[in-house]
């Protein structure tokens, strides 16, 4: 048994497809299946139903893919542990974040990050906050930046979570429109009046949204709706709508402008989450410094609307 068929194996049972797990190897087909095939007769069972082309685990291969897992990523560390040794000149670094830290807290640390480590590759996986913890779980990523309010959900794997930053959800509109008459903030009942460019349901920010607009026995006036953050702030530089949005993402984008959504006031927490019972490799432990510090420099930058979280 080696890395390499452990590999294949995991690959193929997340993409049920021979081919496309071999494409993603950057394998040929048959090399493959040669590797399975080889993997099958140490363990002396079948790993997969192969039926009409879809592909599915049999009971040996169900037990075999958690500890498969585990030692891809206990792999994975020592390949990034030896490279580290030569004091950050290589390695990897996994990071996760929902799409609205990515193009905020991500993006200025990750340029932060990469100048003063060049050597190091970075990975970045995008998705919604319970997702990143499933991959955290499952040894796909070395920590995850996430806003699940109520705490991340029950995975069985030991994670601890670490509070960064809270921020204020904005209600955005178009720099090049007229400012939104809004001294004292917008309240719901104001923000049901404005036409509103909605994110996808799946977004955390929506489920916020769509229950303050409840709680007020209000209906929001959507225009545009299922959008991803990148098409939602494009919308409002066109002068769309409006959109809710937290407050991090207005940093550096002077097409448009903000209010602040004082009724009811919403907020979400930024956390850092990893395992717990994994002990971070040096270039893990220096991502999290920078993500920390960057984290303290965006507050400096707006210190009304985003603080940090005291510990």
């Amino acid at each position: 048994m080696n890395v390499e068929q452990l590999r294949g194996f995991v690959e193929i049972a997340r993409l049920g497809h021979f081919t496309r797990a071999a494409d993603g190897l950057h394998l040929a087909q048959p090399s493959l299946s040669r590797q399975i095939a080889s993997l099958e007769r140490e363990l002396g069972a079948k790993l997969f139903h192969r039926a009409h082309g879809h592909i599915t685990l049999t009971a040996a291969g169900e037990l075999l893919m958690p500890r498969a897992k585990r030692m891809l990523a206990d792999a994975d560390a020592i390949t990034s542990e030896m490279g580290e040794l030569a004091g950050l000149q290589r390695g990897r670094v996994r990071l996760g974040a929902t799409p609205t830290l990515c193009v905020s807290l991500v993006a200025e640390a990750l340029n932060t990050f990469h100048a003063e480590h060049p050597g190091i590759d970075l990975e970045i996986t995008e998705g919604g906050s319970h997702l990143l913890i499933e991959q955290l779980a499952g040894g796909n990523l070395d920590m995850a930046l996430i806003t699940v309010s109520d705490g991340p959900p029950t995975t069985g794997a030991a994670l601890s979570r670490t509070p960064l930053l809270t921020e204020e959800l904005v209600v955005v509109s178009s720099a090049s429109q007229p400012a939104i008459a809004a001294p004292h903030g917008i309240d719901i009942d104001q923000l049901a009046q404005m036409p509103l460019i909605a994110f996808h349901e799946s977004y955390d920010l929506r489920a916020a949204t769509d229950l303050a607009f409840r709680s007020a026995d209000r209906a929001p006036r959507i225009v545009v709706e299922g959008a991803e953050m990148d098409a939602v702030l494009r919308f409002v530089e066109r002068g769309l709508g409006v959109a809710v949005v937290p407050a991090t993402v207005l940093l550096d984008r002077p097409t448009l402008r903000s209010a602040r959504l004082s009724s009811p006031l919403l907020t979400r927490t930024i956390s850092l989450a990893r395992r717990s019972d994994v002990t971070p490799t040096r270039a893990a432990a220096a991502m999290r410094e920078v993500i920390i510090a960057t984290g303290g420099e965006l507050v400096e930058r707006a210190p009304t609307t985003i603080s940090l979280v005291k510990r």
